[in-house]
């Protein structure tokens, strides 16, 4: 049996962990070993839990290797869903949650223990259940008494009356969140997310008469950070506030690791369930970057009273790290609003809105907003557009588009080494006009804001087409060009004009996962990393000191949430991954403002297109059931 995982290792469906923390929980049961060396393989992909029907000789490995599938399901004596479901619930390390089990049996949902309690606390966190108080959390869906009619006075002041047979889901977004401890607003880029918190937190502000309100802004990356920062304090300040009300807005926005107290080299967080943070208003930006465990510590951390608005873009990619929350979440959406909650928003905001009846609908839908225009890419805009093919999963459609003229969006095969080498020009051109700017020994902060107006994406971190070979392709090319000096040192990387970005959370030197810097020199001519700190003030640190890093002329779409850039370049490469997913080349599409340029074969990108990213978990069902 043990020579049968020594081949799936060598296949590369499943990892040396999987298979060694399986042999520790089975001993020398078969089924047993194969169900824990599939969960924990599945915990690698990203899914918080294993469904017993991938249990199956044609679902294993998701169907890769049919022929290894087969031997294994036979070594575990060819169980079916029924007989899984029995031999779990006999095995001493499963239980249903009530002992302390390495892995929890749920229906037909397997778990490790610590996923089962952060899904189960996450799900009771939105819902209105009995345990909420046992848990420390907040009242969820029991509605905010609210004067009415001076919500509505101030919704109308912050937003204009309502137009006849329109709605203003910005409008509508704001009264879901007055009048809900929690609300969900989830939109896509230029729908005018931040503008809508904006003037959420300015009625928040004029209808509160209990003292200052304590609000504080939060991102998952400190490039997210440092962007929520930036356009919320560009949308307050165009509000009409008094130097009362304008002072309790927050001025930065933190990561959420610096938000929770991220103790150096451990897990453990300074504000939890018995410490919990000092704020009556959270805002939580880009939230579809939020893992299911993140998610969890922050819910535990929040005061019984406070207020947290989470905002996101539903279709982006899922956080990299187990599950989709906001993606699972705003499914409800779907459902619309309940007649109760449609009747009073409709009070509220003066628009017409529908409600829906449903038996077993979830009352997480009306905490729900969905903001549908955007005000950024117009009927004409080719990013636009191309974005909404892409989410639609029409790869007819994107193709058509990316073969018209289009004044912002440029499409390049990749099948000759012409290509590759239009691709690296592209690169350069991008890239000179920072490098120049570090030439002229220019201010940090605009070199860093240079180097944000282009930025290289691509799916993978290895090969020719990953952030690696890239990386290395780009710096032999801009050397070329005499736009950097590399030194001639063995295993020297250090230069001035260097981009690197952060891979590992560093609290003690404030750096974080995503955040970028430029090395440049200083007065003294020595090398230094700057750093733009969510403030916007520019911090500068030793390059031998630096957690570990990347070069940052290429980076993976994935790390590039959070941000936008003036003119985006995506490279895919030239065969099918399943890294590659509809989700990916929506998120990429999405960070170009002005120009996107993307170098794909047609098959990859439409097979792209065509396969959406799936996150198996129980969020939707114990959302649904309670």
């Amino acid at each position: 049996m043990l020579a049968l995982y020594e081949q799936a290792m060598a296949l590369g469906a499943l990892r040396a962990l999987d298979v060694q923390f399986a042999r520790t929980i089975a001993g020398d049961n078969p089924a047993m070993m194969l169900a824990a060396a599939c969960l924990s393989a599945e915990a690698g992909k990203g899914h918080v839990c294993l469904r017993l029907e991938e249990l199956r000789p044609d679902r294993l490995f998701e169907g890769r290797f049919p022929a290894l599938a087969s031997s294994l399901w036979l070594s575990a004596g060819e169980p079916d869903e029924a007989q899984w479901l029995s031999l779990l619930q006999q095995h001493p390390a499963v239980s249903d949650g009530s002992g302390a089990t390495p892995l929890v049996l749920q229906q037909q949902r397997l778990y490790l223990q610590r996923m089962w309690q952060d899904e189960g606390q996450v799900a009771a966190f939105f819902i209105d259940e009995g345990v909420l108080s046992s848990l420390n959390l907040m009242e969820q869906n029991g509605e905010i008494a609210v004067d009415e009619a001076r919500l509505r006075e101030v919704l109308d002041q912050l937003f204009g009356p309502a137009t006849p047979g329109e709605i203003d889901w910005q409008k509508v977004a704001a009264a879901v969140a007055a009048t809900r401890r929690i609300a969900i607003i989830s939109g896509g880029p230029g729908t005018g997310k931040t503008t809508t918190v904006a003037k959420l937190l300015a009625a928040l502000v004029q209808l509160n008469s209990e003292g200052r309100l304590r609000i504080q802004l939060a991102a998952p990356t400190g490039k997210a950070a440092a962007r929520l920062t930036e356009s919320l304090g560009q949308a307050s300040r165009r509000l009409n506030l008094t130097d009362e009300q304008r002072v309790q807005f927050p001025d930065e926005a933190s990561t959420l690791h610096r938000l929770l107290g991220a103790q150096p080299n451990s897990q453990r967080m300074r504000y939890h369930q018995g410490n919990p943070l000092h704020l009556d208003v959270l805002v939580v930006d880009e939230a579809s970057m939020v893992d299911l465990p993140m998610m969890a510590r922050l819910i535990a951390a929040l005061p019984a009273e406070a207020r947290v608005i989470f905002l996101g873009d539903r279709d982006q990619l899922a956080s990299v790290e187990a599950g989709a929350v906001l993606g699972d979440i705003c499914r409800f959406a779907e459902e619309g609003y309940s007649p109760a909650r449609a009747a009073e928003l409709e009070r509220l905001t003066g628009c017409a809105i529908t409600g829906e009846e449903g038996e077993h609908a979830a009352s997480v839908r009306d905490t729900l907003c969905l903001l549908r225009k955007s005000y950024r890419f117009d009927s004409g805009s080719g990013i636009g557009i191309l974005a909404k093919a892409v989410n639609a999963g029409d790869a007819q459609l994107a193709g058509r588009i990316l073969s018209r003229d289009l004044p912002d969006v440029g499409s390049f095969a990749l099948n000759e080494t012409e290509d590759f080498k239009m691709l690296l020009d592209a690169c350069v051109a991008g890239y000179r006009p920072y490098l120049q700017a570090v030439a002229a020994g220019e201010d940090p902060a605009e070199i860093l804001k240079a180097f944000g107006t282009f930025q290289v994406l691509c799916a993978l971190r290895e090969g020719p087409f990953g952030l690696t070979g890239l990386n290395e392709r780009i710096e032999q090319v801009l050397q070329r060009e005499r736009l950097i000096r590399r030194p001639t040192a063995s295993g020297g990387r250090w230069y001035a004009g260097r981009p690197v970005m952060i891979s590992r959370n560093d609290s003690a030197l404030g750096l974080f996962n995503g955040d970028i810097g430029i090395t440049l020199r200083n007065e003294l001519g020595e090398l230094r990393v700057y750093f733009q700190l969510p403030d916007g003030q520019i911090k500068s640190v030793q390059p031998s000191r630096l957690p570990v890093h990347d070069t940052a002329y290429a980076m993976t779409v994935h790390k590039s949430q959070g941000s936008e850039f003036e003119h985006t370049l995506l490279v895919l490469p030239n065969h099918f991954l399943p890294v590659l997913t509809r989700e990916l080349v929506y998120t990429a599409i999405t960070r170009a403002k002005r120009r996107l340029s993307l170098y794909a074969s047609e098959k990859v990108l439409g097979l792209a297109i065509r396969t959406p990213t799936l996150r198996r978990s129980g969020l939707v069902e114990r959302l649904t059931t309670g």
